[in-house]
């Protein structure tokens, strides 16, 4: 094998990042930066860079890396959220375009095995190009965003059993009832067998490590690479390709193997060295491979697999979800969004080309597929769902329901009482008496320590919305608060921020990822006192023109001490008053004094 040229990888990682920076800033997934600077920096058009041998395996290595990434990210519980209607769009996404792609290339003189791979390029979606421009259109509480999510996950395995039994297929040579039935086998075998192992072996070897106490990040790295791997080489020697075994591996890691807090910082580990490094250098040197003579020699079939790819997924997708109930017009939004190409077709399409299944020509007549059609979902997704919106159909939908509160004292029960009339709300304390008080009003409450896991899981952390940390000290707050995200992933995460403390500052809440209760540094010991003492008074006031929380304390608080605790919209539902929110007209603040 020839020596690598560190020089070449530098080269290669420079324009991967450039690539990769240029790409994100205009609101696209890096991966279509990286392919489309190895298209220009390749022999494609300008022949600065070129691949290795060396190169070729850095990269193989980064798509196992990848896929087992993919693997780690999902959480089939999250299915639950949308199962029906993410079924119906996955399938229609998926066989309607995959009919055209394959039909089209047959039309065009392709083998049938080519297009069976263009049929899977064409039928994938991308989660990952996808969930940027959800939290950009503020769509993760609503049921597209889980649809979207669901339908993504579905499609792609669906792509990867498919191009599992293709693979065998390839690898039988052959078209006899017992080649397939061998084939057949192998790979319910190894389905089987990773099954068996994730479910049963997996948490053994969990309790093993924590039994001898083994640590060390470095440690939890290794024995992750090492099960990747290793389902991998299962997955060829099934006859299968590696990357559908670094998939399953990735997919039994996520709850198998680790602790949650462990989990949460070993995937960082994986995604920096997958994503950050490995990944990128296979799609850089995938633009390598592309070859613009398809504008000229094969522009007709170019345009056909492009308009089958979109049209095929935004209609199908819509034709098959009216069957949820939901509308065709959720249907045509959610086709939008499904039309995102990402990673999982470009590494099925190289594939295919290193085993000579498909052409270079056809190889990046899907490449610029890929790049095309998911150009237009910021652009399609935005107007499907302002669409929705101004009609009043954007339904919101979350599995995730309830608040948790860190703070039965005075304060905390006050503002519980009036979450509690609507939502779910669990309370956790460490002081007997408070959480003997909170139940005597009426209200559940968990006595126990909220820096440790153990408070969580008896308060059902898992299935709450918003967490809120309510007590006098700003440390302890933000320590919960974050144990509440790496541990529980709760998605909203509240903070009261002590005007006595200057360790702990609001600076650190945007490192978190979290919002200052009341939007402004407050005493809750003094405010406690107050409710205890019965020496308050409650005020409603509505809001005429949309304002920030910051805005309504400042033009509140010159002249008076107030403390706004939950704002009011149009249709009666109370939330909690905090800095990341808007407060549109209409709307009331309620407030104490």
């Amino acid at each position: 094998m020839e020596e690598l040229s560190i020089v070449n990888l530098l080269l290669v990682l420079f324009a991967a990042w450039i690539g990769g920076i240029g790409a994100k800033r205009m609101g696209f997934p890096s991966i279509l930066g990286e392919l489309l600077i190895g298209i220009v920096l390749g022999p494609a058009i300008l022949g600065i860079l070129d691949t290795s041998e060396a190169l070729n395996i850095l990269a193989e290595i980064g798509i196992l890396f990848l896929m087992a990434y993919i693997g780690m990210e999902i959480n089939f519980k999250d299915l639950g959220k949308a199962s029906w209607a993410g079924l119906l769009a996955a399938i229609g996404g998926f066989v309607v375009p995959f009919a055209l792609g394959y039909y089209t290339i047959l039309a065009f003189g392709g083998t049938e095995i080519a297009g069976l791979f263009v049929g899977i390029a064409v039928g994938v979606t991308s989660l990952a190009t996808k969930s940027r421009i959800l939290v950009d259109l503020k769509l993760l509480d609503t049921r597209i965003a889980y649809v979207l999510m669901a339908g993504a996950l579905i499609s792609d395995t669906l792509a990867l059993i498919i191009f599992a039994g293709i693979i065998g297929f390839v690898d039988a040579g052959s078209i006899d009832a017992l080649g397939l039935g061998w084939v057949a086998a192998k790979a319910i075998l190894f389905f089987a067998f990773s099954g068996l192992t994730g479910v049963y072996l997996f948490p053994l070897i969990g309790k093993l490590l924590t039994k001898i106490k083994l640590t060390g990040r470095t440690a939890y790295f290794s024995i992750m690479v090492i099960i990747v791997l290793g389902f991998a080489e299962l997955a060829e020697l099934a006859g299968l390709h590696g990357i559908l075994g670094a998939f399953m591996g990735g997919l039994f890691i996520r709850d198998g193997v680790f602790s949650r807090p462990v989990l949460k910082e070993v995937t960082g580990v994986f995604h920096d060295i997958s994503i950050g490094f490995l990944a990128p250098i296979f799609f850089v040197t995938a633009g390598f491979h592309v070859t613009l003579e398809v504008f000229q020699t094969d522009l007709a079939l170019l345009v056909l697999i492009i308009i089958g790819a979109v049209v095929g997924k935004i209609l199908g997708t819509a034709l098959f979800y009216l069957p949820s109930g939901y509308g065709w017009r959720e249907g045509l939004t959610i086709g939008t969004g499904m039309n995102g190409r990402g990673a999982v077709e470009i590494i099925i399409a190289g594939i295919g080309l290193q085993m000579n299944i498909i052409s270079q020509e056809i190889f990046s007549i899907l490449v610029f597929m890929a790049i095309s059609t998911t150009l237009t979902v910021p652009v399609l997704l935005t107007w499907t769902t302002n669409w929705l919106r101004k009609r009043g159909e954007l339904v919101k939908q979350d599995a995730r329901k309830g608040y948790l509160v860190l703070g039965a004292n005075p304060l905390g029960l006050y503002i519980s009482k009036q979450l509690a009339q609507q939502s779910e709300v669990t309370l956790i304390d460490s002081n007997k008496d408070h959480v003997n008080e909170a139940q005597a009003q009426g209200l559940k409450a968990i006595y126990g320590n909220a820096l440790k896991e153990e408070a969580f899981e008896t308060a059902d952390a898992l299935s709450k919305h918003t967490f809120i940390a309510l007590t006098g000290n700003s440390e302890i707050n933000l320590l919960s608060a974050q144990l509440a995200y790496n541990s529980f992933y709760i998605p909203n995460r509240i903070v009261l921020m002590s005007p006595v403390e200057n360790g702990a500052g609001p600076n650190l809440l945007n490192h978190m990822e979290a919002s200052s209760l009341f939007a402004n540094k407050t005493d809750m010991a003094a405010w406690s006192y107050k409710i205890s003492a019965g020496d308050f008074e409650e005020k409603e006031e509505k809001v005429d023109k949309e304002m920030t929380p910051r805005d309504w304390v400042k033009k509140n608080s010159k002249d008076k001490e107030v403390l706004p605790i939950l704002i009011l919209d149009g249709h009666g539902v109370k939330r909690p008053f905090h800095y990341n929110d808007t407060i549109k007209p209409g709307e009331h603040v309620i407030y104490i004094q």
